[in-house]
């Protein structure tokens, strides 16, 4: 039998010579890697420190502190008692498998004692040092012995004890993806925390409420729970508790979006932090509103918030994260000398870490930092005097951070650093070392219950094997990471500021690639042949992206209910459409088309990203000008060789009457209309429709319905606007529509309230809702809003304002001003995020805003073909178009391609 050697609470066998053989390999290759002596490296992965109280990464409530302070009251063994007290310092400063071993050695003194009471208390702590750890079944083991032991109890002297065990129960069942049960435990926890007059223990209730309905998608009751909070926390003296529980609530509407409120909160936790001299939580309220300020890219703001962070915080970890914040803008922007000036700081700062997983996560981060300096080009420029920056300094972070996980027993922190240190040698091109180093950190990090740090290994190991040449191999870690992240759909946006605080994390730069990457490897394994089974993943794929931009533009989830995929609606339902996928890969645009009752074929031009978006960039700037129109039409006539003319005989061939398109990227910003093959726009032979990919609401065509329309408009900007012009011919637009034939309700200038816009939806069913207001689409959630009376509706609450409960559907939302965001590429993605937060089956709205009598006339037009009962919604935006193409004064394409629809084209 082997020798054993307990470390941390866990037996582990010594290493097999073979084991040993291979350990003395890897760090032989580390070694030369780094080009340092074996005997160095050696000593500097043995390095650690010593403890600090440190915040505790990927807790649910700011304050993870253990419940042990339920015990003062009670007489225990005092062995018993100190070890408790030390299980709660060793779990505050991170050494979570440490804490595990003495808490287990706690509970059996209690078991032995007898003392009931002190052994719940000690096995809720476990269950919480267990959960850290990823270990669901022995967190869930040990709560479920620690609540069946309070049981017998008297619940009415222990009330406190017996609400934290619950709240530790909460976490567990929300971390298990078990939302409603964690909402019923913290709603028990609540009423128990008001009968003990812990006002406290209440406001965390609540946060801890409000998670769970937003992991549930229930968005309007969770801001209500947090609505709640607030007034909570008006009626109570300044406190300490006071000042935390703002900060949370402050955290918590910035992760939801609300990022007003998310800094009133702060600042009001700022201000009572200050007046209690309370430096650790001055700091910690500036560093979130430092996180604030980043958020809403107000860089000198967040910047000027870390350096009095730095200033004011007691807490070396404290100053490291904002430090490491306050670096990556600087790197963002590409400040080298101030980059260089920030770094001897930084690593000052690190030193004085005690071993700890926070402090393993912020050397990982240091040194994927170094990383984008390397590649930022410090090295080369005048001011690389700074340590000669190079690939070794991140590999000698990345090293010691792996033994020290090791030292910890953190398989979560020693999956990160593996992960990160695996990259650098796929940088360098060393794959077999990279591959070995990734399966590591891959088996750890499923063994741990991380999925945030799992489906990046899963990408990374997809990397390697397509630079070997792996096809299929790569194929499925690419799968497996793509299911990885559809499970953690929910996570990655409603629970960022968990997945941030461990791991650095962008969209644009953590997910995105993933699908991007994916679709181009399906498409590469084709070898030439196309394969319609490998097409409809890829398409499928595409799609996947699409919902995973939308989810990260709202921050939840936020595609849900019925769904009709769309080929069922081409096949059978409306055979004369066509749908086509563009999808912009590195070094191709590629084309996915399906023709009704056919397979799906491809085809693609070799062109690069860059010089795609590029182009797109310049046709959108220069459509709304309508002097420009020989240009516009170059452009134009090169992105339709792009998407339309290897397959432009097919659809002639195939009697398609439809164009159906699910963009990608800054095509979204361009209206499909307007495309030229040299002698005619697309408009001129098509009608036209968006999808927002995946699949439609169940297609319902209103050709058979009597119009009902909620028209609502403002002439004049409200005050604080006057950035928009007037919207002088908005009741003729509105007269156009009743003289369709279109039976009509006005909201008019003081009329058109939000509540009133609410009110009347949900008392009647209208099946047109028909806004002439301005209003602007961008990438950025809070700058997409329509205006009313008041001020700005943001798109964030389409949902509630369309969606009256019991009442019909929204067959169409008309937006007739709006525009998108100036110099914004991906500004379009507000677009389509108002086409499904507002749950309406069909959006038509404008890219660019176009001068009030042509839109006037452009409404008109569309009503008046939609009310003849014969045609679709698509039909009647060509026709409507085609008019004013013909009229003299508006032949550019700037006024008549500026609509488009979005949805159910029927």
């Amino acid at each position: 039998m082997a020798k054993t050697t307990r470390i941390f609470g866990a037996n582990f066998p010594n290493k097999s010579r073979s084991r040993e053989t291979a350990k003395t390999r890897w760090l032989t290759s580390l070694a030369h890697f780094l080009r340092l002596p074996l005997y160095f490296l050696v000593a500097l992965l043995c390095i650690v420190g010593s403890p600090v109280l440190a915040k505790v990464p990927g807790s649910i409530n700011s304050s993870s502190q253990l419940p042990i302070n339920s015990l003062t009251s009670l007489t225990v063994p005092t062995d018993a008692a100190s070890l408790l007290q030390e299980g709660k310092v060793l779990y505050s400063n991170g050494k979570f498998a440490n804490a595990v071993e003495v808490l287990q050695q706690a509970v059996q003194i209690y078991k032995q004692q007898g003392e009931n009471l002190a052994l719940a208390v000690t096995l809720s702590n476990l269950s919480l040092a267990y959960q850290q750890l990823g270990a669901w079944s022995q967190a869930q083991q040990a709560i479920t012995e620690s609540l069946n032991l309070l049981q017998g109890q008297d619940k009415n002297q222990n009330l406190q004890i017996f609400a934290q065990s619950l709240d530790i129960q909460g976490r567990l069942q929300l971390a298990m993806g078990k939302s409603e049960a964690a909402l019923a435990t913290w709603q028990q926890t609540e009423e128990i925390y008001k009968q003990a007059d812990n006002q406290s223990g209440v406001v965390r209730s609540l946060i801890n409420q409000a998670q769970a309905w937003r992991t549930q998608g229930f968005y309007p009751r969770a801001f209500k729970s947090l609505d709640r909070i607030s007034q909570t926390l008006k009626s109570q003296p300044d406190s300490l508790e006071k000042t935390v529980s703002l900060r949370s609530l402050g955290d918590a509407l910035l992760v939801l979006g609300d990022l007003k409120k998310s800094r009133e909160a702060l600042e009001e936790s700022l201000i009572i932090a200050q007046n209690l001299k309370s430096s650790a939580d001055i700091g910690a309220s500036l560093f979130s509103l430092g996180n604030n300020a980043r958020k809403q890219n107000q860089k000198e703001q967040a910047i000027a918030y870390y350096q009095q962070t730095v200033a004011v915080s007691p807490s070396p970890l404290t100053k490291v994260q904002a430090q490491l914040n306050h670096l990556g803008l600087l790197i963002k922007g590409k400040e080298w000398a101030k980059v260089q000036t920030l770094l001897p700081s930084i690593e000052s700062h690190l030193k004085q870490l005690p071993l700890s997983r926070a402090s393993i996560y912020a050397q990982v981060n240091l040194s994927q930092s170094l990383a984008k300096v390397k590649s930022g080009g410090l090295q080369a420029s005048s001011q690389s005097s700074y340590l000669g920056l190079s690939t070794k300094d991140s590999a000698k972070l990345l090293a010691s951070a792996i033994q020290q996980s090791r030292n910890l027993g953190d398989k979560r922190a020693e999956a990160y650093a593996l992960k990160s240190l695996g990259g650098l040698y796929e940088e360098t091109r060393q794959w077999s070392e990279a591959q070995d180093l990734t399966k590591q950190g891959l088996a750890l990090a499923q063994s741990s219950n991380a999925p945030e740090i799992t489906y990046s290994l899963e990408w990374q190991l997809g990397r390697l094997l397509w630079a070997q040449k792996d096809i299929n191999g790569a194929i499925a870690a690419y799968d497996a990471a793509v299911n990885t992240l559809e499970s953690l759909r929910k996570d990655l946006v409603v629970n960022k500021d968990v997945v941030n605080q461990d791991v650095q994390f962008d969209f644009r730069d953590s997910v995105e690639p993933v699908y991007r990457q994916s679709v181009e490897l399906l498409l590469q394994s084709q070898k030439g042949k196309p394969n319609e089974k490998i097409l409809e993943k890829a398409r499928e794929r595409i799609e996947a992206l699409q919902l995973a931009e939308l989810d990260d533009f709202f921050q939840e989830a936020c595609l849900q209910g019925q769904k009709v995929a769309l080929d069922r609606v081409v096949d059978k339902d409306n055979s004369k459409a066509a749908i086509l996928y563009p999808i912009i890969l590195r070094d191709q645009l590629q084309v996915i088309v399906k023709i009704p009752t056919q397979p799906l074929q491809s085809y693609s031009t070799k062109i690069s990203q860059a010089k795609v978006e590029k182009l797109l960039i310049e046709l959108r700037r220069n459509l709304v000008d309508p002097t420009a129109t020989k240009i516009v039409q170059t452009q134009l006539q090169e992105v339709y060789s792009w998407l339309l003319k290897p397959i432009e005989s097919q659809l002639q061939k195939s009697s398609v009457d439809t164009l159906v398109f699910v963009l990608d990227g800054p095509l979204r910003n361009l209206p499909m209309a307007a495309l030229y093959d040299g002698k005619q726009y697309l408009v001129e032979k098509y009608a036209i429709a968006l999808s927002v990919g995946l699949q439609l609401l169940d297609p319902k065509p209103l050709v058979k319905q009597q119009l009902r329309a909620l028209t609502a408009g403002l002439t004049q900007p409200p005050p604080g606007f006057s950035k928009f012009a007037p919207l002088l011919a908005i009741k003729s637009e509105f007269d156009g529509i009743a003289k369709a034939g279109v039976s009509t309700t006005s909201l008019l200038d003081g009329d058109f309230k939000k509540k009133n816009l609410e009110s009347e939806i949900g008392a009647t069913s209208f099946n047109i809702v028909h806004l002439a207001t301005h209003g602007q689409f961008s990438s950025r959630l809070e700058d997409t809003f329509i205006l009313d009376f008041d001020g700005q509706i943001n798109v964030k609450d389409f949902d509630t304002l369309f969606r009256s409960q019991g009442k019909t559907v929204v067959e169409l939302l008309v937006l007739s001003a709006c525009q998108t965001a100036t110099g914004d590429s991906r500004a379009a993605l507000g677009l389509a995020g108002a086409a499904v937060r507002a749950g309406a089956r069909s959006t038509i709205a404008s890219l660019w805003q176009i001068d009030d009598e042509s839109t006037a006339m452009f409404v008109s037009a569309f009503y008046r073909e939609l009310e003849s009962g014969k045609i679709t919604k698509a039909e009647a935006v060509h026709r409507a178009q085609l008019q004013l193409l013909k009229h003299p004064n508006y032949r550019a394409p700037s006024f008549w391609s500026a609509y488009v629809l979005i949805g159910n084209w029927l």
